[in-house]
């Protein structure tokens, strides 16, 4: 049987066929001299820091490694475990620039050997790795991750605080030869002293001042080099959509948008996007610490979604990301795992609702229909239209609105969140809003606001929800109904509501019946929903009697579920490792676009528990 590889772009070549026709994966070397760079980092430091470890079992390793002996060889091997240890990660995922400075590194050891120690073997070894860095270069190809010159801040933060915790063992790793008792304010003292290369008031015997002096000097060095280098190094930034990126987007939108709920939301303006190579299709991403993050199906012609992928898989190796792809449909999910060989996992289910079936009548239904009688009751009125039919001086005012009722100081929300209201060719999108008379607000008689973007031409998707503190519980669920009555008349026949996380564990584990292992699992995430709102956002949905339509997160491995996960509460906006406001950049706002997925920025206030 003959395999024709020739056309592998259609997908019609089983992934693992393509997989043995390629070749092993390359991912061991990388893997492997990443590792041994982080043991022989660490047993570098001990050498040059515990006086007594060249005596230890450890003495034939120890032997072999660059400067271990005297002051000098205590630093160097120091300044070479550091390296070592910073260079590690980057080796281990295949960054052309690690092995850049592995191979610089690694010729001055082997010459650090053979001068100051005259040990042949230390040098043979240098020489060995540096061969076998050499031998499987063509592996070490990805290109640098995106990256700002304030990076240059965390590590002198980051160091410091390293270089002094490391400079106290340094210091304390000699009691016999310390003059006197110098308390820890001493100890501290010179080691801050030491980093700057001025001698501290700790004094030793011995020639040990000389050691300790050396260590913390190189300490000191590596610090201030190494943020040097990070202030000074040309900045990656993120990529970002463009004006042509986004025309071409919307292209494809009017096209085939009706196909997913979560399409509209790849023109947030703070994703990259890559496109097939017939430009049917694309694929819209965020890339957050190392994870290159897809949301949604791709966006396009389905037959094209293959050609979007691979330029999406590509990219992902060339930076050595790793790709994942959260709240993709069912239809995604098998395109994904059928061309790339990734796994899938089913992460919650999209809460929809069919407007034709939608009614408050029947038992069912009874609690929203009596709360949004009562809120009636009390003034509220409700209006529903499209974004284009407000005139500027509303629609700035519910800009304003919006951004004062955030729950938070961070703009929550990556997969389904939009980040804007009323930007040039989003006049489709729908907003609903609540209203009773209030003299003393700023924003008048506006009490709550809902945004929905469109879902093709007969659909929309929910984006955002916020409301007035001091407005009545309620709001929420008085405008989506408001929106659900009013979709006839705006020609919407679907609307995508909240994604419930988990839903399908929720709703089984409180069944009778339930095994005690899914019983478990629901009380765990009933807890984590203290936090993250799971049960409430489940709960919420069910309100309205929705359809669930299944979403899955994309993945390589296992291990990569927690680094996906942490990925994307980062994009989402609930862990935030940015630089407080006081230091970060005020960098002026795109005219006139203003301007986020584990839970939708829509739901980040608390209005759902107060509802």
């Amino acid at each position: 049987m003959s395999v024709t590889v020739d056309g592998d772009k259609s997908g019609l070549v089983p992934v693992r066929v393509r997989r043995i026709l390629r070749g092993p994966r390359p991912e061991k070397v990388p893997a492997l001299v990443g590792t041994a760079c982080t043991l022989i980092g660490l047993i570098d430091i001990a050498a040059g820091v515990f006086p007594r470890f060249r005596a230890s079992r450890m003495h034939a390793v120890a032997e072999v490694l660059p400067g271990t002996l005297g002051p000098l060889s205590a630093a160097l091997s120091l300044s070479a475990g550091v390296l070592l240890l910073l260079l590690a990660h980057g080796l281990k995922r295949n960054k052309r620039r690690a092995w850049r400075a592995a191979v610089v590194l690694l010729p001055l050891g082997a010459a650090a050997q053979f001068v100051w120690r005259h040990s042949v073997l230390g040098a043979l070894l240098s020489l060995v790795l540096l061969a076998l860095l050499v031998r499987h270069r063509g592996e070490f190809a990805a290109l640098p991750d995106p990256r700002s010159r304030w990076r240059a801040l965390a590590n002198f933060v980051v160091m410091g605080a390293g270089s002094i915790a490391l400079g106290l063992v340094i210091v304390s790793a000699h009691p016999r030869r310390v003059v006197g008792s110098p308390s820890l304010a001493d100890r501290l003292e010179h080691v801050l002293y030491g980093l700057l290369g001025v001698e501290g008031p700790v004094a030793y015997t011995k020639g040990v001042d000389w050691t300790v002096g050396y260590s913390l000097g190189a300490l000191g060095m590596l610090t201030a080099l190494t943020t040097i280098y990070l202030a000074f190094r040309p900045e990656h930034p993120a990529a970002r959509l463009t004006d042509d990126d986004e025309t071409r987007l919307r292209a494809l939108l009017d096209q085939h948008g009706g196909r997913d709920s979560l399409g509209h939301f790849a023109l947030r303006r703070d994703k990259g996007v890559v496109f097939s190579p017939s430009g049917k299709a694309a694929v819209c991403y965020r890339v957050v610490s190392g994870v290159m993050l897809a949301s949604g199906d791709p966006i396009g012609d389905v037959e094209a979604w293959p050609g979007a992928i691979e330029r999406f898989m590509d990219e992902a190796k060339a930076h050595s990301w790793t790709p994942a792809v959260m709240g993709c449909s069912e239809t995604g999910g098998q395109v994904w795992t059928r061309e790339t060989g990734l796994d899938a996992l089913e992460l919650g289910d999209e809460a929809v609702v069919d407007v034709a079936d939608f009614s408050l009548s029947g038992r069912a239904m009874r609690n929203v229909r009596q709360m949004v009688k009562r809120i009636e009751r009390n003034g509220y009125t409700t209006q529903v239209r499209r974004v284009r039919d407000l005139d500027d001086e509303e629609l700035e005012r519910v800009r304003r609105a919006a951004a004062d009722w955030r729950g938070t100081d961070t703009e929550r929300g990556f997969s389904m969140a939009l980040g804007r209201i009323g930007a040039p060719g989003d006049g489709d999108a729908v907003i609903a809003t609540a209203h009773k008379d209030d003299d003393t607000s700023p924003y008048g008689d506006l009490k709550a606001i809902i945004h929905f973007v469109p879902w093709g031409p007969d659909g929309m998707s929910l984006e955002l929800m916020r409301r007035d503190r001091s407005a009545d519980p309620g709001m929420n669920e008085l405008l989506i109904v408001a929106a659900l009555q009013a979709s006839p008349e705006l020609g919407i026949a679907r609307v995508s509501l909240n994604f419930a996380m988990f839903r399908a564990a929720l709703a089984r584990g409180e069944k009778i019946g339930a095994g005690p292992v899914l019983r478990v699992w629901r009380g765990l995430l009933v807890f984590l929903s203290r936090w993250f709102q799971i049960e409430s956002l489940y709960k919420f949905n069910a309100k309205f009697r929705p359809r669930w339509e299944p979403r899955f997160v994309v993945y390589r491995k296992s291990r990569d579920l927690p680094r996906i996960g942490f990925a994307a509460m980062q994009a989402e906006g609930f862990v935030n490792l940015s630089l407080p406001r006081p230091f970060t950049r005020t960098r002026p706002a795109p005219a006139p676009r203003p301007c986020a997925h584990i839970v939708p920025a829509q739901t980040t206030d608390r209005e759902v528990r107060a509802a």
